[in-house]
């Protein structure tokens, strides 16, 4: 079986690699079968080794370094396809969109399967049995996923650090040396059983004693760090916090609402916010709960806002904005107070490919595609990163998507920040997509070193503390809201930038080039 699995170029090139990139699915939210990817890129290293091996004989009617591509390419396919397929479901919502339905389930693992088959193309050459190899391998795997962070829009989405979002005290590390550092580091553990299968490779027992005592060592960190903070917050300043309400309204996704459907939600949503005239409170509702409406159409509604809140409160809620000068709408986060008075706006930097704008825009329309361009009309990309103050916090708004970007926040050296992210999650329908779209708060809970609060329509609305911890929440498409006292926290750190990846992947490209120098 074995002779004949490495015989066949179909099975070796495309097809076992898409299914191990469709099986790693399993390592995410909500499965967090982490384990899975210790065989995952084992296999996936012993398959491009072997390629290597017999490129002299069974591929040299074709090029090997082709087939060392396709390996990649196959395997990002197969993992984009059953990690993101949420994304073609926000299509089947907007009659104007679901002829784009085959354009982003089929075009978009195809477009980013290209990291991974570059990955495999520029390290695949090398590979042999030996350890450096496996520093050069999880270098490059840990380079391509930097890059489709940053090439274009960014799409950060499933980092193999993610698949650690269910082990708080492993991921505690996050907060000095950030996710793509930590996410190389999870790359070398996952590889950690290739040493079994390299005859060359001496000490093998010696090799997996050190990294487990590394790992442990690194969960013994963290247990220590969530206990001191658990402790810390059970004697905080009464007076030193800020009464807080989070509202998932469970709003099915509609947009061109009627008036009365308006009204409606309106009333509703201040229902659920249950609000106390002499309670001063900070009301956050998400994303989308007043699907498609533009902020000038909810003034005429002010009066109900004034008769149900008090000067005490003030409210946050995701809105369709304008640019009449412009002629350009935003995604937006606005504060707003009794009066109706708007006291901030952030307008959405990092917008969602093909569910916000459509990239190319402008070129598919020049080839003649006019019929994919049809009724789609791109939101605007805001131009500035802001934040807004609210009883001694720097409070840093984060709008859906946007939470899985840790760039967004790295540069903020406030003493006490508080990250805000509101959320439209009926996009994702009955599909994996919620859970991991929450999975991201917790990462960025630990690097900023805050609490997060997360406002989500049919999604997990909840609040995450400055370690990862989940405090309360509401499970997905649960109607409800969220009060807690919140304390303010003074930061002790969190990662500014990406430094430290740079100097490990320096360093992993050292040790493979010294020993292939002495080679």
């Amino acid at each position: 079986m074995i002779n004949f699995i490495l015989n066949s170029r179909i099975l070796l090139v495309f097809i076992i690699p898409l299914f191990l990139g469709c099986l790693s699915v399993f390592a995410f939210q909500p499965f967090n079968l982490t384990i899975i990817n210790f065989f995952i890129f084992t296999l996936l290293f012993l398959i491009i080794s072997n390629i290597n091996k017999r490129s002299k004989n069974k591929y040299r009617k074709k090029p090997y370094l082709v087939n060392l591509f396709y390996v990649g390419y196959f395997f990002g396919i197969g993992f984009f396809l059953a990690g993101t397929y949420w994304i073609s479901n926000s299509l089947n919502f907007d009659e104007n969109f679901k002829h784009l339905f085959p354009l982003t389930l089929i075009l978009i693992p195809l477009a980013l399967g290209l990291f991974y088959g570059l990955a495999t193309f520029i390290c695949g050459k090398f590979l042999k049995n030996d350890l450096p190899s496996i520093f050069l391998f999880c270098g490059t795997f840990s380079a391509v996923d930097y890059l489709r962070a940053k090439i274009l829009t960014g799409f950060p989405w499933n980092i193999w650090a993610y698949s650690w979002s269910w082990f708080t005290e492993i991921i505690q590390i996050l907060n000095p040396i950030g996710l793509f550092a930590f996410n190389l580091l999870t790359l070398t553990l996952y590889c950690l059983p290739i040493i079994f299968f390299i005859k060359k490779i001496k000490h093998k027992s010696l090799i997996l004693i050190l990294f487990s005592m590394t790992f442990f060592s690194n969960y013994l960190y963290g247990n220590y760090l969530l206990n001191k903070n658990n402790e810390n917050q059970k004697y905080y300043d009464k007076d030193k916090s800020i009464n807080i309400k989070i509202v998932s309204p469970n709003f099915e996704l509609k947009y061109n609402l009627s008036e009365e459907e308006l009204y409606e939600r309106l009333n509703k949503l201040i229902r659920y916010s249950n609000p106390e005239k002499d309670k001063k409170t900070l009301f956050i509702w998400p994303e989308g709960a007043l699907s498609g409406k533009y902020l000038f159409e909810i003034d005429k509604y002010k009066n109900l806002i004034k008769k149900n809140f008090s000067k005490k409160h003030l409210i946050i809620f995701g809105i369709n904005t304008l640019d009449q000068k412009e002629n350009k709408f935003y995604n937006s986060f606005v504060v707003i107070d009794n009066n109706f008075n708007k006291k901030f706006q952030y307008d959405k930097v990092k917008l969602v490919p093909f569910g916000e704008f459509l990239p190319f825009h402008t070129n598919l329309e020049k080839f003649g595609l006019k019929k994919i361009t049809e009724g789609f009309g791109s939101f605007s990309k805001g131009s500035i990163k802001n934040t807004f103050t609210y009883e001694n916090l720097e409070i840093i708004p984060l709008i859906c998507y946007e939470i899985i970007f840790p760039e967004l926040i790295q540069k903020v050296n406030f003493k006490s920040t508080l990250l805000i992210n509101i959320s439209e999650d009926a996009w994702f329908g009955d599909s994996i997509g919620p859970h991991q779209h929450f999975s991201k708060s917790i990462f960025r809970a630990i690097e900023s070193d805050s609490f997060v609060l997360r406002s989500a329509n049919k999604g997990i609305s909840a609040i995450v503390n400055n370690k990862g911890q989940i405090i309360k929440s509401l499970k997905n498409n649960e109607t409800g809201n969220i009060e807690y006292r919140l304390p303010i926290l003074e930061k002790k750190g969190g990662n500014r930038n990406d430094l430290i990846f740079f100097v490990l992947l320096f360093t992993y490209c050292l040790i493979f080039l010294r020993y292939k120098k002495n080679d």
